[in-house]
């Protein structure tokens, strides 16, 4: 099963990273980390709350101004 994984820096340093499907969340020193951590706890929770999907997500950007 393929799915999404957002990351972003933390300000304490390492990244935080997200799965949007299924709402999971952890975090890691590195990239590969943080994605090791967040296929484990991905894997985790479908355990318990399997999700059947359909497609993939859109993932883009948007803009807001600066002073928002």
């Amino acid at each position: 099963m393929e799915l999404t994984a957002v990351l972003t820096p933390a300000e304490e340093g390492g990244y935080i990273a997200l799965n949007p499907e299924t709402g999971t969340t952890t975090q890691g020193e590195t990239v590969e980390e943080a994605i090791s951590n967040l296929q484990e706890a991905t894997a985790l929770y479908l355990t318990e709350f399997p999700i059947h999907f359909q497609g993939h997500p859109l993932v883009t950007t948007f803009s807001v101004p600066a002073h928002a």
